[in-house]
């Protein structure tokens, strides 16, 4: 009961304490969700309301089967989960999911998510972040955010001009997967989302997830790390680790971790063939420039030519993008198993770069691929929507109380 129902309640002559009532909605706020835990997560929360540690195996088997491998909602469709434990749960843990605040559908079917985080156990306030889901015939890849906001000041990216407020947990993480399929309809037994765009083949819609979001995650590994182990989790949301990227802007320290531990596929935001000029698209090339970059990459544990590291390469205007530059990029990487993605630049509001010209990405691209390169160009998506490679940015952060209050509700009319 909320204070408003309470209102209405006094009103009709039942005698509620606001007291009460305000207690009770604390208490409902506080409880947190067991949606995103690790099972280490789980089995603690199982202890903290008196489940036996030699029951706890057993019953993190159960909660990991229902929250992840089916998506519930309520501890209530857990059948094969006691009544009374069942009721246990539902008075200490919730299995919420972020609010989803605004979602748009870009004309290509891109589909863009803008997720209101709770406030944290510190009590730190909500905040936002976006997600993109990126479908095609074959797959539907997801990209998930690490961090609300970034602190790189990439300056061609529209993300970098939001202020860094802190990573996001793994649970954080998690929970952008979870409320991408409980949207699309991607568990057993939903009601699968139409539209255009979404994959025709295969039995899942989300296939695969790039941490190319909000923020670097190599400055939020820990959570990433720990994120990636739920993921891949073959008993549960099972999305393997050959599907899943990590993209980096050249934190090196990490990235000989980040292969050793974890595993996953590496992309490299490269962007530049020299350090003058990567120093100002990339600034981070200041701490750690090209030689010690490319080095970090030709000792990534993982990589293979079963595992190559992608190079991504946004094309600006006159500025990285001449057949000089795309010679020296092969030279650059000569000895790497390494893929070149190359994407179009994607405008947003008050920048100063431009995209290159097709016929220019087009020459860029032949010479990388006659020097025995993959080189595919990126066909932008969700442009309409700023949903585009670099076009993250959580825009709400600046609403007015009233605004939000807006969004909510178009949000609400449109489910």
């Amino acid at each position: 009961m909320n204070l408003i129902d309470t209102t209405a309640a006094t009103a009709a002559g039942a005698q509620v304490p606001v007291e009460i009532a305000r207690a009770e909605t604390l208490r409902a706020e506080t409880r947190r969700s067991l949606a995103g835990l690790d099972r280490a997560g789980l089995a603690q929360a199982l202890a903290e309301i008196g489940v036996s540690e030699r029951e706890q195996r057993m019953r993190v088997a159960q909660l990991w089967h229902w929250i992840y491998l089916r998506g519930a909602l309520s501890f209530d469709e857990m059948t094969n989960v006691g009544k009374g434990l069942r009721e246990k749960l539902s008075v200490a843990y919730t299995l919420d999911r972020p609010e989803v605040v605004v979602e748009q559908v870009s004309n290509d079917g891109t589909r863009k998510w803008l997720l209101r985080l709770p406030p944290d156990i510190a009590g730190d306030k909500p905040h936002d972040v976006e997600m993109v889901y990126i479908p095609e015939s074959d797959r539907g890849t997801l990209c998930v955010s690490s961090q609300v906001g970034c602190t790189l000041n990439c300056s061609f990216c529209h993300t970098g001009t939001q202020r860094l407020v802190r990573n996001l947990t793994s649970a954080e993480i998690v929970l952008q997967v979870m409320v991408a399929r409980d949207r699309l309809g991607d568990y057993p037994g939903r009601d699968r989302a139409v539209g255009p765009g979404l994959p025709t083949e295969g039995d899942r819609l989300v296939t695969n997830i790039v941490f190319m979001g909000m923020g670097e995650p190599l400055y939020a590994y820990d959570s990433v790390a720990k994120s990636i182990e739920v993921l891949a989790d073959g008993e549960g949301l099972g999305i393997g680790k050959r599907r899943i990227t990590v993209s980096t802007s050249g934190v090196v320290p990490e990235i000989e971790k980040l292969g050793r531990e974890v595993g996953p596929m590496l992309a490299i935001s490269l962007h530049a063939v020299r350090d003058e000029l990567r120093d100002e698209l990339v600034p981070i090339n200041k701490k750690y420039p090209l030689k010690v970059l490319l080095e970090a990459c030709r000792t990534y544990p993982p990589a293979s030519n079963a595992k190559r590291i992608t190079f991504e390469y946004v094309m600006l205007k006159g500025v990285n993008d001449s057949p000089a530059d795309a010679k020296a990029l092969v030279k650059l990487l000569a000895g790497i198993p390494a893929k070149i993605n190359l994407i179009p630049f994607n405008p947003w509001p008050g920048t100063k770069y431009e995209c290159s010209d097709w016929e220019t990405i087009e020459q860029f691209s032949d010479i990388v691929f006659r020097a025995g390169y993959s080189s595919p160009v990126r066909t932008p998506r969700g442009r309409d929507i700023l949903a585009a490679c670099g076009q993250l940015k959580s825009e709400t952060e600046k609403l007015s109380a009233r605004e939000r209050l807006a969004l909510r509700a178009m949000a609400a009319a449109a489910e």
